[in-house]
């Protein structure tokens, strides 16, 4: 439910995107700040925990309602299995399939993909469909996870944190699935600096975008050749 929520949720985006030209990537963020607002109402009003305190959040969920833990004594559960199979299917979707094919065209050569006849709208369509399903699933496995509840901070900017996946692995699959690995280990790693050395949160924050920069250099000098080049000398005759 928490995936075709996603879907729906994305529907949105795709739809001013295909209608009215509107730019996604706005529109998408300013779509998860209306989210937020609505979390904050749901939690503050109908789906308020009666005991929690007057905190913003939901009853704990029942053990049933719980994604099962994989390994015993830590917050790993089944949706890491759920990430990798997902992944590899998407791999298989964009390197073996004609959609994904097509997806991969539209995004690279919009003018060549619609020189071949391939549809633009439909195109937009299907990969925020994807997205969204995936970002929903993702936030139904966190909830029904760790977390145990849902809570204002449920999102904590994993969102923005996507995009420094999403590049540095390369915008591939199985390369994003590494890349997560090692976003993971920066978030836990951070959060162990914030109590042992007294570190700021932000600091976390700048070594994320510092390693993003570190790598679109890195991808420009690899792509592209610089070369100095001397003005030519003139004669004043």
């Amino acid at each position: 439910l928490g995936a075709i929520g996603g879907a729906l949720w994305a529907s949105l985006t795709a739809f001013w995107r295909v209608r009215l030209n509107a730019n996604e990537i706005l529109v998408s963020l300013m779509l998860s700040l209306v989210a937020a607002q609505l979390l904050n109402y749901l939690l503050l009003g109908p789906w308020k925990d009666p005991n929690g305190f007057n905190f913003p959040q939901s009853v704990m969920f029942q053990y049933d309602a719980m994604v099962p833990t994989l390994i015993a004594g830590t917050r790993v559960n089944v949706s890491f299995l759920i990430t990798l199979a997902l992944s590899v299917a998407v791999w298989v979707f964009m390197q073996k399939s004609f959609i994904g094919y097509k997806l991969q065209v539209g995004g690279l050569a919009p003018r060549a993909a619609g020189y071949a006849g391939f549809n633009e709208g439909w195109a937009i369509w299907l990969s925020l469909l994807i997205g969204g399903f995936a970002a929903g699933l993702a936030g139904a496995a966190e909830v029904a996870g760790p977390l145990g509840q849902l809570q204002r901070s449920v999102a904590s900017g994993y969102g923005y944190a996507a995009i420094i996946v999403a590049y540095l692995g390369g915008l591939h699959p199985i390369g994003i699935v590494v890349s997560a690995l090692v976003m993971a280990v920066i978030y836990i790693g951070g959060d162990n600096a914030m109590v042992s050395a007294n570190l700021p949160i932000a600091a976390v924050r700048v070594f994320q975008g510092s390693l993003l920069l570190a790598y679109l250099i890195a991808v420009a000098f690899v792509r592209y050749r610089l070369e100095w080049r001397r003005a030519a000398h003139r004669s004043p005759l």
